[in-house]
């Protein structure tokens, strides 16, 4: 069989019905490869799965085999990249996942196998607060960890775009799944991002195909894949349902370590962090150091925060001096809610404040929610 056809076959085996991990592998240890499974009589298919449903009718198969010639076509001619389950670069952590897809459309030249792959999501509707955390996770990540991170989200608006955006700022390679075929883009703002990431070791990934239609289920099937390719989910800002929620939601139920990051009572896109960590399906995170501690990734040693030497005179703001000249007055670290309810500073401005200042290299976060001046 040569490369042209076997891409058939396999674009039309994981086009079918339910096709996962199980069956599939189920399937092929009984079976020479997937041309047979198309060539099988019904009720040869009918004996070897000890059921009779859509999948093993004679129509179906060679209505899905015939459009997946069309994507075979497609594919080889826009310089798609297929990646199967068979493959050695296929993601290792989808195989943990039992409805993850077999087999990835992409764009880009991307290693979805880096040893630290940490996804991002969030709230359409991101505030200052979000992007900012986004920006400073992922720069102080980088720091921890460059070489050996991925950031991957969905590239919709919001925390989504500030995530991938972060971590092109901080040369870092970041992977977009998408709940569309590679023949579109949704946004189309998000165009040039898209491209950048491409160009800069990224990638786009889809398990839809060209074929596919666009719909609102779409966009939460794919969340499944957010959550698989990644070590953690990290969910910045969201209320209390949405995409970041589900994502939050099949992240735990794969086992993977889930993350969010707190924020005021009365905040709309704060509701579902704080439900997320009230219900304890999220930890609690508010710097980098809190994750690598969750993670039990070894941390490089580095001068501060971001691996730099210290300001000798840096320039504080009036809460900002408050907050450091607290923290200065106390031998040990403390936990972030002491320093709320004394300073009485609302809990977003403060998480705000201390952010800044591990930036600056004055504060350094400790385990367990805690900081001390450096």
């Amino acid at each position: 069989m040569n490369d042209s056809c076997q891409l058939a076959y396999r674009i039309a085996f994981a086009a079918i019905r339910g096709m996962g991990m199980e069956l599939a592998g189920k399937l092929l240890d009984v079976l020479p490869d997937e041309a047979a499974f198309f060539a099988a009589d019904s009720r040869e298919l009918v004996q070897l799965l000890q059921s009779h449903n859509k999948i093993t009718d004679n129509s179906y198969r060679h209505k899905v085999l015939a459009m997946a010639k069309e994507e075979a076509r497609y594919v080889a001619d826009n310089g798609i990249n297929v990646t199967y389950f068979t493959d050695p670069d296929f993601p290792a952590r989808l195989t943990n996942a039992p409805d993850a897809p077999i087999l990835l459309y992409s764009r880009g030249q991307c290693d979805l196998n880096r040893p630290k792959v940490v996804s991002i999501v969030g709230t359409r509707n991101a505030t200052d607060y979000g992007r900012r955390f986004c920006e400073t996770l992922v720069a102080d990540l980088t720091t921890m960890f460059k070489g050996e991170l991925l950031i991957v989200s969905g590239l919709a608006y919001g925390i989504d775009i500030a995530a991938h955006r972060a971590a092109l700022h901080e040369g870092v390679p970041t992977a977009a799944v998408l709940a569309h075929g590679l023949n579109t883009l949704y946004p189309a703002m998000h165009r040039s991002t898209a491209n950048e990431m491409i160009s800069r070791g990224g990638a786009l990934l889809t398990d839809y195909t060209s074929h596919d239609y666009i719909s609102r289920a779409n966009f939460l099937a794919r969340n499944r894949i957010v959550a698989a390719l990644a070590d953690c989910t990290i969910v910045v800002e969201s209320a209390e349902k949405g995409g970041a929620m589900a994502t939050a939601s099949i992240a735990s139920s794969y086992n993977r370590d889930v993350f969010a990051l707190p924020g005021r009572a009365t905040d709309q896109y704060s509701a579902g962090c704080n439900q997320l960590i009230r219900r304890n399906v999220a930890s609690l995170i508010t710097s980098a150091a809190d994750l690598a501690q969750a993670m039990q990734w070894d941390m490089p040693p580095a001068t501060n925060a971001h691996g730099t030497q210290r300001e000798l005179f840096p320039t504080l703001s009036a809460e900002e001096q408050i907050v450091y000249d607290f923290l200065k007055s106390h031998s040990d670290p403390v936990h972030v809610n002491v320093i709320y309810a004394t300073l009485k500073i609302p809990m977003s401005q403060l998480l705000g404040l201390l952010i800044d200042l591990e930036f600056k290299g004055m504060v350094t976060a400790a385990a367990g929610n805690k900081y001390s001046a450096s």
